[in-house]
């Protein structure tokens, strides 16, 4: 649950989504309806793969690389000055948003006892629905200090520094295998 509420509080760009598209794209107001879909459709794409390919071994691997090639879309996401490639890594981001929904979700699910799963569903929740409201508020102050682009740079950055730290401190998680697991 950390590393989700970290990498998103950090690396979600949605929420200055507006100025973006005002500032560094000189766009009309549909352009934002075309960004703010992208890394939706990215994730029901995603998610009608994993529903047929779940990732059952090296899952742990696949969390780490899913969580840091969010990172990496949201970085580049902030260098694009087109639409289109804003759109494809805004997509790529919720391709990969979608697959660490998907092992984490498992994970907890799997690993919490049946007379828990109720409470720590709704702690997840909580901690799911606080992050997003966080990271755009950190999204505003790191905009309105540092500049847009430099902010969503930083915050792709933070995301990949994140996945790093988490990657050092969990062994197990890197090592985890959910067909272990079921």
């Amino acid at each position: 649950m950390a590393l989700d509420m970290f990498a998103v509080l950090f690396g979600g760009a949605v929420s200055i989504l507006p100025a973006f598209v005002k500032e560094v794209l000189n766009a009309a107001p549909e352009t934002l309806g075309i960004l703010r879909s992208t890394p939706a459709i990215g994730a029901v794409i995603t998610g009608i793969y994993l529903a047929k390919r779940p990732i059952l071994t090296d899952s742990g691997k696949y969390l780490f690389i899913s969580v840091a090639g969010f990172g990496l879309a949201i970085i580049a996401f902030g260098l694009s000055s087109s639409l289109w490639l804003c759109a494809l890594f805004l997509g790529i981001s919720g391709c990969c948003d979608s697959v660490s929904v998907v092992i984490r979700g498992s994970i907890m699910q799997l690993t919490t006892p049946d007379h828990m799963r109720g409470r720590i569903s709704a702690i997840n929740g909580i901690f799911i629905g606080s992050s997003n409201e966080l990271g755009a508020l950190e999204s505003g102050i790191a905009a309105s200090l540092i500049g847009l682009v430099p902010s969503i740079i930083f915050g792709g950055v933070a995301t990949i520094a994140v996945v790093a730290i988490t990657y050092q401190l969990a062994p197990h998680l890197r090592k985890l295998n959910l067909k272990d697991i079921t």
